[in-house]
């Protein structure tokens, strides 16, 4: 399979703390490639610093081929991976369509066979969320939380990714509204996007996952394909709970 990332000897330090410690991984073209572990395990760390709001301390971390470390957040965005962080961090004091329009600023002046416009990536978003259409002119702190998070999806989605990086997109959300986010995360990988997806809802992440690996305290502990991990009775037993 041809990999669009390939993560390299990868440590991460915050001060003494060294919260991710030597790992190796590679994610295939058009993959759900999921994260899986506890809190403090070193997982959001591994997405921050792949798109570039973290330096790591060792290793390399191969885009297509190119190594990004050390590229501005800017640079790297542009060069097609797209982060929709924990906590959706949706912008404050603008609209819903004027938070999706600040999503296409990396896209810049891309040109060529197959580049999409911002204008037809906002009909997407509003084809994949059919409720932020109808919500495009309101205040974007206004929405539920559900629907903040689509906008996070959404907005990330504006600069049309070759990958896009998720962070607990189900976090705090009602067990219906989990079902539909992780619906529309399908959809979008059927779409040829790769997602790189970090998620506390360990089960229904393997249901829609390609392939995952599991950190604890910075280091993988397992990894596989999510067909073959979501039967594997350590992880069941860590993770998973009763799943009859």
């Amino acid at each position: 399979m041809d990999n669009i990332l390939e993560v390299k000897n990868f440590s991460v330090e915050y001060g003494a703390i060294q919260a991710v410690k030597g790992i190796n991984f590679n994610v295939g073209r058009g993959q759900i490639f999921a994260i899986l572990g506890a809190n403090g395990a070193g997982k959001s760390t591994t997405l921050r610093t792949i798109s570039g709001i973290k330096k790591p301390k060792t290793g390399e971390v191969l885009f297509e081929g190119k190594n990004i470390v050390g590229k501005s957040i800017y640079s790297i965005a542009k060069m097609g991976i797209s982060h929709c962080p924990e906590g959706r961090q949706i912008l404050i004091g603008l609209t819903v369509e004027e938070n999706l329009i600040v999503g296409t600023y990396s896209l810049g002046k891309k040109t060529g066979v197959g580049v999409k416009t911002a204008k037809q990536n906002q009909e997407y978003v509003y084809e994949m969320f059919p409720v932020l259409k109808e919500r495009r002119r309101q205040q974007a702190n206004t929405l539920s939380g559900g629907e903040q998070q689509m906008l996070a999806i959404g907005r990330s989605l504006m600069s049309s990714p070759k990958l896009l990086i998720l962070d607990e997109p189900s976090l705090g959300l009602a067990p219906i509204i989990v079902k539909n986010i992780f619906k529309c995360i399908k959809e979008i990988s059927g779409q040829g996007t790769t997602i790189l997806i970090v998620e506390q809802n360990a089960l229904q992440t393997l249901k829609i996952a390609d392939y995952a690996l599991v950190l604890e305290l910075g280091k993988i502990s397992m990894e596989g394909p999510a067909s073959e991990l979501v039967n594997n009775q350590r992880l069941i037993e860590a993770y998973l709970g009763n799943k009859t």
